[in-house]
């Protein structure tokens, strides 16, 4: 019974990532808005990978109040700011800083999903699991924007990186990145955990 105790106290919270004040919601749901337009301006341009990625954005950002049934009830909106990073860097096709901090986007991003689906599920998940998780929704969404990319450019015009040693440079940066963003958030979740069962553990040695 200890040990189960234990491993369920290391969980992340159900509702990680949202914050009840109306002062974020007003800015989470300006940012949730814009997301929505990108929707419609990335479809409208035959961009469907950044179509795509701001659908995901936008009902992630969506899902918390939804869920709860309260307007105010929304996501961080810093968060948010830093997940919408890949619509506004992707198309100036950055050097390797800007590549460094598309993977952070998506890495924010990422985290995000995962207070979606703690929201929305039965699925729980450990400060170590949800940074590994990070690590590989990088890299997939790196490999998802490539691919789409590459599709896009053939079929619909546009650019694309013309050497393979380019295309090696945007995984590598999207590792760096995922490493980067997973270790932060698994150094902050461990951080905030033994923060808050602090107190309980001083009412319980009283």
């Amino acid at each position: 019974m200890d040990l189960d105790t234990n491993s369920m106290s290391q969980e992340l919270p159900k509702e990680w990532f949202v914050t009840d004040t109306q002062a974020n919601a007003v800015i989470t749901w300006v940012l949730t808005g814009i997301l929505a337009a990108a929707v419609i301006a990335h479809l409208s341009v035959g961009y469907f990978v950044g179509a795509a990625f701001a659908t995901v954005a936008t009902v992630t950002a969506v899902v918390p109040p939804l869920v709860v049934r309260s307007w105010s009830h929304t996501l961080p909106w810093p968060l948010l700011a830093i997940a919408s990073l890949p619509l506004v860097l992707g198309p100036l096709h950055p050097a390797f800083l800007g590549q460094f901090f598309i993977g952070v986007g998506v890495a924010a991003l990422g985290m995000l999903v995962v207070s979606t689906l703690q929201l929305t599920t039965t699925l729980r998940m450990t400060p170590t699991f949800a940074a590994f998780f990070v690590c590989i929704t990088t890299l997939a969404v790196a490999g998802f924007w490539a691919v789409g990319s590459a599709f896009s450019a053939g079929y619909l015009g546009g650019t694309f990186v013309e050497t393979n040693d380019e295309l090696m440079l945007i995984f590598s940066v999207a590792l760096v990145a995922g490493l980067v963003s997973g270790l932060t958030f698994w150094l902050y979740f461990r951080w905030r955990l033994r923060h808050e069962q602090s107190p309980l553990r001083e009412v319980e040695s009283t």
